[in-house]
This record gives C-alpha cells, sequence and structure tokens, in this order.
C-alpha cells in the first residue's frame, strides 16, 4: 500500500503537482482539497483520467477529514503573484488563510510533513512552528530548491552541459533576496568559474551577475508571458514529496525555521537539508565567502523581520 498525500489548493499549482504525483511511485492515493469544490473534483477526474494510461495513484477530491493518515500535506491555497509584485508582499493576503489550513490539517493528519508552496513560502513554516508547535523538519518550505535547479540550468545552457552534471545551490529567501551559491558551484569536481575557463566560456563577475539576476527573476518572467508559474513549482512539489515518501535522505535546499543563522534570531531561509521520511534533517551551513556570508545574513534578517510581523498581525487577529 502507498502513501496518500493531500494537496491543500486545486488551482494551477496544485493541479500541476497532483498530475505528476499520480505517476510517482509509492503513492497510491491523491487527495486534492479546495474551497471551490466543483473546481478539485474536475482537476481530480480530469488528472485521473490522465493517470490511467499508466499505472498511477487514485486521484479524488475531498474535505479535510479525508486526509487523516496522509504521509504528506502539501499547501498551495492562497493568492499568487501578480506582475511587479514581489512575494513577500503577498504575505497579510496569504497568512490567514494559511494558518486556518494548518489547524484544519493538524487535526486529522497530526503526523504529516506540512510541504508549503504558498508564498512567501519562507514565513509559512514559521505559523506551523510557532503557533502550532510542529518540529521544524515537519514545516518545510519549498524554497530555493526551485531556485537551485534554475540555477543549474541556466549554467548548463551556458555552458552546453547537462544540468545533472552541475552541483549548485541557491540559498537564503526564495525571492529578490536570494543567494547564489558560486564559491561551491562544481562541475566534474572543481569550481564551475574554472571548468568554464577551460571550456572557453569564461564566467567572470559580469556574467555571474546576469545569471544570478535572471535566476532571481525567472518567475516574474514567466508570469508576464503566461499569467502564471506553475509546472517548475508542480515538478518542485512532485520531488520534494518523492524524497519524504522514498525516505531517500537526499539533499535539497529548502526552507526550515532556525532559532538563529549568522547572529540573525528566528528565521526560515533555505539552506542545505536531508530530506526523507520524517521530513527535513537539521539544515546543514556550506561554507561561504565573505560576500556570500553578508548576503545570506541580510536575507535571514530579512525574514526574520517579516516572520515576526506576521506572527504579531496574526496574534491581534
Amino acid at each position: 500500500m502507498g502513501a496518500r498525500i493531500g494537496i491543500i489548493g486545486a488551482g494551477q499549482v496544485g493541479a500541476a503537482a497532483g498530475y505528476l504525483l499520480s505517476a510517482t511511485p509509492g503513492i497510491s492515493q491523491i487527495v486534492l482539497v479546495d474551497q471551490n469544490e466543483a473546481r478539485a473534483a474536475g482537476e481530480a477526474a480530469d488528472i485521473g483520467h490522465a493517470a490511467a494510461f499508466g499505472t498511477a495513484a487514485r486521484v479524488s477530491e475531498g474535505d479535510y477529514a479525508d486526509l487523516a493518515g496522509a504521509s504528506v500535506v502539501v499547501i498551495t491555497a492562497g493568492a499568487s503573484l501578480k506582475p511587479g509584485q514581489t512575494r513577500l508582499e503577498l504575505l497579510h493576503q496569504n497568512l490567514k488563510m494559511t494558518d486556518t489550513i494548518i489547524g484544519q490539517v493538524l487535526k486529522v493528519a497530526p503526523d504529516a510533513v506540512l510541504l508549503f508552496a504558498t508564498n512567501p513560502v519562507d514565513v509559512m513554516p514559521s505559523i506551523a512552528v510557532h503557533r502550532y508547535g510542529l518540529p521544524p523538519g515537519r514545516a518545510i518550505g519549498t524554497g530555493c530548491s526551485l531556485d537551485s535547479i534554475r540555477f543549474r540550468d541556466r549554467l548548463a545552457d551556458y555552458l552546453g552541459v547537462a544540468a545533472p552534471a552541475i552541483h549548485a545551490y541557491v540559498l537564503g529567501e526564495h525571492g529578490d533576496s536570494s543567494v547564489p551559491h558560486w564559491s561551491s558551484a562544481q562541475i566534474a569536481g572543481m569550481p564551475v568559474t574554472d571548468f568554464a575557463a577551460q571550456l572557453g566560456r569564461p564566467i567572470d563577475a559580469a556574467m555571474q551577475a546576469q545569471i544570478a539576476e535572471e535566476v532571481r527573476t525567472s518567475a516574474y518572467r514567466i508570469k508576464a508571458g503566461k499569467g502564471v508559474s506553475n509546472f517548475g513549482i508542480g515538478g518542485c512539489i512532485a520531488r520534494l514529496v518523492k524524497a519524504i515518501v522514498a525516505d531517500e535522505q537526499s539533499v535539497f535546499a529548502v526552507s526550515t525555521c532556525m532559532p538563529e543563522l549568522l547572529g540573525v534570531r528566528d528565521t526560515c531561509v533555505s539552506l542545505p537539508h536531508l530530506i526523507g521520511a520524517r521530513g527535513a534533517s537539521a539544515p546543514f551551513m556550506p561554507r561561504l565567502n565573505a560576500e556570500e556570508t553578508e548576503a545570506l545574513r541580510a536575507s535571514a534578517a530579512l525574514l526574520s523581520s517579516t516572520i515576526a510581523d506576521g506572527l504579531q498581525s496574526l496574534q491581534k487577529a
């Protein structure tokens, strides 16, 4: 018997994740929950029909009670980014909704790992930890796992190599203060800049800045073109859920709550974590150069302040 997975929010992100998860080994049932029950039912039927062409999980619409026994509950519900809007500007639109969702989920699935994709994604795990007492490893933001893939993909395109050959991460906020970890990026066991120089495709400071900006603004460009960014984050969600269900202990740059980072208290940023059946491990602190250290500290401080404001607003509500 495979795992049961809940998805809260049957919009385009939830539907993309559900479709990809429906063909993921180790998953036997996916339950879509949405305030718009007709939308959830339609997406569940459509995904189920596509999945039926192969060996796939059963996909159904449901309510919170149907999440009982779920191994992972993915939370995608909430307002999405509008052109020109930052992820942090979505805070007050999505905070109260997410707080309500967490409370409903934990009533029926108290042992589930919660995986957040609702923006601002680095703030949402703090609600589960600080207001509901969840261990940090069971309240995971997708964080910079997608940014890290975008970073590798952009490097692969520039260098003309396969993306899986590249080991590189983005740290910090999933947003405008994200930190590409250039000093640890490697190909063939050597720094990516050394590999690029030998290849005749040098990556100087200007090119680093260009690539970093393209990675950071990728979602904005996608939304400007098609109105929504759903397949990339859908694939990210599916990959993280697969790692949890299969107890892979694979490494991903996800965000979890931390009592302290680089002198900043109570923050939630992306660092490398092992992902397995119990959720995320404690974060691993990579070696950073001076510039990266200051950038990560600034990112952590920005999120610490945002989290404090968000929690305070919920306490007043």
